[in-house]
């Protein structure tokens, strides 16, 4: 049983398709492929919404493959979709109405890295990991972590977030400028490499997190830092969830300066515990991060464990052994995996929310009470410096009774944040999966706003048909 997919989009006529491939074979040749594996590996979604598989995938090399593929498809009308490494959680890779997919992976190289001004330019498809391996030998990183190794451009096009985002902020605090392929194949460039601007309308963030419905990014300026000269790990118990919220709380009105802070639930450590072979105590637990000098990361964490003991708190440990701090960030970054682990065989699915972090252990804590009721599995993590938390539900999807509790439950979680003054997603996006909350989220004026942006940018609707708009 696959949940339900809200959007719908027509076709094109099997005449413009089949012309539109013809066209594409004797431009790309032998990297345009048409095999039913390679289709369905490309609309690979990890939540239940059901598989759509382009009609054929495009390997681009470069911004002018990007070009012809868009040119060629909007002159026959048929959908194109970029696709970076296919981890977005909402079905944001999937083509509801067949077409073109862009597969952006061969387009990773690194163009420019300015040192001394602390940015560098990029195509689509580096990936975080092979951006920061790149970077560690002049001292420098890129800090948006999601967890997974997801290309910079997918990154872009979703708004991602991650664990480091209470310090660095989001994805989209640190694009600096985009190079954007638009609906006749011509380049829209957004901004420039300085560290501000008040020329015109703010395009750059405009197309970060239109998940590429908007057009396809070919290349992005982002933002470096420097490489902290020390680094601490720590992990802190609590007896409850509201007393880890509340030292969050405090800890950032008194401005110290955490670079990360999760929350785990007890379900989650229970897991966490078992899958990366820790010994945790099964209570709920945070997990922090603090950069900079020697002297700063220890009155750091000295100052946290005041304030978490004033909160509930128990031992607090911390360590700056780089083989320590990686295997317990590991261990969080593994947390999918370890739910995964709980029930072999069962579906799992990811989905986020987030709520003014005044109402973080509100929202958390009546979303265990709803999981209780409904006698679901789903253990908890936050990016709890932020309100943002992430529930994995664990549930058997040929059980069709059960999937209908976890239906409920997921709808259930998004109106409760959405009343909280929250959002229906922080960091997943809204694809396929989330469109029906977005109308009552922001109201019709918003959507209509939205359409019409749509409709001025990409007048065909080719650019990822059936994503984010909700169906007319």
């Amino acid at each position: 049983m696959a949940m339900t997919i809200t959007g719908s989009v027509k076709r094109p006529e099997p005449e413009a398709l089949a012309s539109a491939v013809e066209a594409l074979a004797a431009r790309f040749g032998n990297r345009l492929i048409t095999s039913q594996a390679v289709r369905e590996q490309h609309a690979h979604t990890t939540t239940w919404l059901p598989t759509q598989p382009p009609d054929a995938v495009v390997m681009a090399q470069e911004t002018s493959d990007i070009q012809d593929v868009v040119r060629i498809c909007a002159k026959h009308g048929v959908p194109v979709i970029a696709f970076g490494t296919g981890t977005s959680l909402e079905g944001q890779v999937n083509a509801p109405a067949g077409g073109v997919c862009i597969d952006l992976r061969d387009m990773n190289r690194i163009l420019e890295v300015h040192a001394e001004d602390l940015d560098c330019v990029i195509q689509p498809g580096v990936t975080r990991k092979a951006l920061n391996e790149h970077l560690r030998d002049q001292g420098l990183f890129f800090p948006i972590d999601p967890g997974a190794d997801a290309s910079l451009g997918g990154m872009a096009s979703t708004r991602a977030s991650g664990t480091n985002a209470v310090r660095y902020g989001t994805i989209r605090d640190n694009v600096l400028a985009l190079k954007v392929v638009r609906g006749d194949g011509e380049i829209i460039t957004t901004g420039t490499r300085a560290k501000k601007s008040a020329a015109g309308y703010d395009l750059t963030h405009l197309f970060v997190g239109a998940e590429g419905t908007l057009g396809i990014i070919s290349e992005l300026t982002i933002k470096l830092r420097g490489i902290p000269e020390t680094i601490a790990a720590a992990a802190c118990s609590f007896e409850t969830v509201r007393g880890a919220c509340q030292a969050t709380i405090l800890a950032i009105q008194t401005g110290i300066p955490l670079a990360r802070i999760e929350l785990l639930n007890a379900e989650q450590v229970r897991a966490c515990n078992a899958y990366s072979k820790l010994t945790l105590p099964e209570t709920p637990l945070l997990l922090l991060e603090f950069h900079g000098s020697e002297v700063e990361v220890a009155e750091q964490s000295r100052n946290f464990s005041e304030i978490a003991k004033e909160c509930g708190g128990g031992d607090f440990t911390w360590t700056t052994k780089p083989e320590d701090r990686t295997k317990l960030w590991q261990a969080r970054h593994d947390a999918y995996w370890s739910v995964k682990a709980l029930r072999p065989g069962a579906g799992v699915v990811a989905t986020d929310v987030c709520v003014p972090i005044s109402r973080l252990a509100d929202c958390v804590t009546e979303t265990e009470d709803d999981l209780k009721r409904l006698n679901l599995l789903s253990p908890i993590v936050g990016h709890v410096g932020d309100g943002n938390f992430h529930c994995s539900l664990v549930c058997d999807i040929d059980n069709s009774e059960e999937m209908a509790r976890g239906e409920d439950f997921m709808h259930r979680l998004v109106e409760r944040a959405q009343a909280m003054g929250g959002t229906c997603t922080g960091e997943h996006g809204i694809g396929q999966g989330k469109q029906k909350y977005l109308e009552a989220e922001l109201g019709p004026e918003a959507i209509d706003a939205m359409r019409a942006l749509k409709l001025a940018l990409d007048p065909q609707n080719i650019f990822n048909p059936g994503k984010i708009l909700p169906a007319n």
